[in-house]
């Protein structure tokens, strides 16, 4: 992936003033929630003129999953002035609008999402407030367009710099925090056994699942060092997933957070627990081009990351950390509902999955995960 400038929050955020004169900002767009005047860093953004004699412009005008009506309104805000640089300060959705601007800004009319994105060289700082997302180390976004997910891929959406500032977790619900660190180790995992898997792909994995695993129960603490620690676990199965993007776990998920109101990462590990049963048992199924036994390999990998001797418990293990978090879900959904659920699942992230899925198969998975 392109270099990315990881800047510290230490010194009252020296770090910013710094990226800041190098870039030679005079005037910022800041999208946002509402809730950063409560945060150390919103106060930094509210005295940066004061200071430095920097113009902020706050855009904070979107839904939490922000939809193309969102975009629109803050490509027009950003066309309004000559900004040198966008800043992102939330989670994956303020993250992945700012994304956006930065690939539409200078599309002046008709649907942004049928025309090519021109290149655009304005800086782009992510300074996530949850760990979990990794939106500040990939080149994906999403945004909703009449009602329907939209994924927007682009090597210009991965951000410049990115802050990593552990104090912005210490608000973080209890819920969140299960959640977004599953979604962090889910990103890890799937990275690690997908098809597009590289050598550089399975360092930040391996890396990422060591430090989760490490700082973990620290973390759900809210304790500061175990915070900086998973903010870079994030990071790292960004990257990875920046490099093969996910498989079937996330495939199967995005539905469960609709029709059920799940949180993503909540969401997201069900799933891949289900799809990682699904795989070690199916090991003859397998579609990557480097085989069967390879396959196995890197499952038998993932179990002594985890310090587990063998497959089945590593699962095991992993079934466990669930139900620790109480992060289990059983439902009984009707039979519509579940052809609704096999029906919307993107194939295209299904053929990242070393596996093969019929429909039959996703169903069978989606029964055990609900049933």
């Amino acid at each position: 992936m392109k270099n990315q400038k990881i800047l510290s929050p230490d010194n009252n955020y020296l770090s910013l003033d710094k990226y800041f004169l190098e870039q030679n900002v005079k005037q910022l767009l800041l999208i946002c929630g509402k809730f950063i005047s409560s945060l150390k860093i919103g106060a930094y953004f509210k005295n940066l003129n004061k200071r430095m004699g920097i113009t902020v412009v706050q855009f904070d005008d979107f839904l939490s999953n922000p939809t193309y009506e969102d975009v629109i309104k803050a490509v027009h805000t950003f066309q309004k002035k000559p900004y040198e640089m966008i800043v992102a300060v939330g989670g994956g959705s303020a993250i992945d609008l700012a994304k956006c601007v930065k690939l539409f800004s200078k599309i002046k009319d008709g649907n942004y999402l049928q025309q090519n994105f021109q290149p655009v060289n304005i800086p782009l700082l992510a300074i996530p407030t949850t760990a979990g997302t990794g939106s500040e180390a990939t080149k994906y976004a999403v945004i909703y367009y009449q009602g329907v997910k939209q994924s927007i891929t682009d090597n210009n959406c991965i951000p410049n710099a990115v802050l990593l500032d552990a104090s912005l977790l210490n608000t973080l619900p209890i819920y969140q925090r299960k959640s977004t660190l599953m979604d962090a180790f889910c990103h890890a995992l799937e990275s690690f056994w997908s098809i597009n898997s590289t050598r550089e792909s399975k360092i930040y994995s391996q890396k990422a699942l060591k430090l989760i695993l490490k700082y973990g129960e620290g973390y759900l603490k809210n304790q500061d060092l175990d915070n900086s620690q998973i903010l870079i676990a994030s990071n790292l199965s960004g990257k990875a997933i920046n490099i093969t993007q996910t498989t079937a776990g996330h495939a199967l998920c995005y539905k469960l957070t609709s029709m059920f109101g799940l949180s993503h990462g909540h969401a997201a590990a069900i799933c891949v627990l289900e799809v990682w049963k699904y795989m070690s048992k199916n090991l003859n199924n397998c579609i990557d081009i480097r085989g069967q036994d390879y396959l196995k390999n890197i499952l038998v990998e993932i179990a002594k990351i985890m310090s587990c001797q063998g497959i089945a418990e590593s699962l095991n293990f992993f079934e466990q950390i669930l139900k620790n978090l109480e992060l289990e879900f059983k439902i009984y959904p009707d039979d519509s509902k579940m052809k609704e659920l096999v029906s919307s699942v993107n194939t295209e992230r299904l053929k990242n999955t070393p596996v093969y899925l019929s429909k039959k198969d996703i169903y069978n998975i989606y029964s055990n995960i609900l049933k």
